[in-house]
Order: structure tokens, then sequence, then C-alpha cells
């Protein structure tokens, strides 16, 4: 009985393997070429699989290219959990270091996520939900049990100025330095939030 077990243990390792791997792939494909340009003969092609095996994990294009957005929305949610321990302005600090990194890393993703949001229904609906539980995360840091609607404005307007400076900062060249953009975020949620009081 143990070693049925631990075949099927093994078995579900290989299918979450297999999975991730695809979406991996998917994830270079989509942000090299965008959702137009890619088929799933060329994704299953590049994972080293038949097309049938990747319908298998996902039952269409839209599905797999939903997946692979959802996979970095759940990345980027894990990286920016903060300690509950700390001060509201370290959190705040911390996570906004942690998205920044993110970005840096995938910075052609990140572009071209945020410039398809008006194209595609799943990226805007995608985009929009990360916006409000991040949203919900720092007003329920700032605002304790009972946040003003003022607060909700900031919040909800500096997360839309956050995605503008970013796109601005890649497009010149990371230029100012990380550590400054930091200081710009992190100051104007505080100027906003005293304001919002």
């Amino acid at each position: 009985m143990a070693s049925l077990r631990t075949r099927r243990a093994f078995r579900r390792l290989e299918v979450e393997a297999r999975r991730q791997q695809l979406l991996e792939t998917g994830a270079r494909l989509f942000t090299e070429r965008g959702y137009e340009d890619v088929s799933m003969s060329e994704v299953a092609a590049a994972a080293g699989i038949s097309k049938g095996l990747l319908y298998h994990y996902f039952p269409g294009k839209r599905a797999f290219f939903a997946a692979t957005l959802e996979a970095a929305a759940q990345e980027l949610r894990a990286l920016t959990v903060t300690d509950p321990d700390l001060p509201a302005l370290e959190q705040l600090t911390a996570a906004v270091d942690a998205y920044l990194g993110w970005i840096e890393a995938h910075s052609e993703s990140y572009a071209r996520l945020l410039h398809s949001a008006g194209a595609l229904a799943d990226v805007a609906s995608l985009v929009q939900r990360v916006r409000d539980e991040t949203a919900e995360r720092i007003v329920a840091g700032l605002g304790g049990d009972e946040p003003s609607p003022a607060l909700r404005c900031a919040v909800h307007g500096w997360l839309w100025f956050m995605d503008g400076a970013c796109l601005q900062w890649l497009q010149a060249g990371r230029e100012p330095p990380r550590e400054r953009l930091r200081e710009l975020l992190v100051g104007t949620l505080a100027a906003a939030a005293g304001l919002a009081v």
C-alpha cells in the first residue's frame, strides 16, 4: 500500500513539474512575441511535447494564457508579503522593493502585460484583480479596522500611479536608480495616505 501511495505522489509531482514547465515556456513565448503571435503548436514544440499533451493540461490557448498570467500574479503576491509585526512604513518599503525587483527580473513581461491590458479582457481582469487585492492589503495595513473612503481612493489611485512610474522607469533605462524610485513611490503613498486621514 505504501508503494502505491509513493507512486501516486511521484506521478502527481511529475504532473505539477510538467505543468510548471509549460507555464514557464508559455510565459517566455508570450513575452517575446505577444499573445496573438504564439500558437499552441509552437508552445508544444518549444516544450518538447505533443500538441495533444499540451491540450491535456490546458483546454485552449486562452486558458493557457490565463494560467501563465495567474502564475505570475501568484509569484508576485508571494514576493510582496511582508511581516505584519513591522511598522506600516517598513512593510510598504519592503513590498515596493520586492515589486521593483520582480519588475527588473521580468521587465519585458511587465511592460507587455500593462500595454496589452486594454486589448485583452483576460489581461485587464487579472490586472484589475491584482490591483484590488493589493489595495486591500495596503488599506488594511494603513487604515486599521475602519479605513476611510478617502484612504481607499488614495491607495487605488497610487497603484495606477505606481504602474505608470514603473513603465516610465523601464523606458528610461531604469533611471532614476531603483532605490530613488522606491523612495518616490513610498513617499507618494505616505503623503496621499496622510492627506486621506
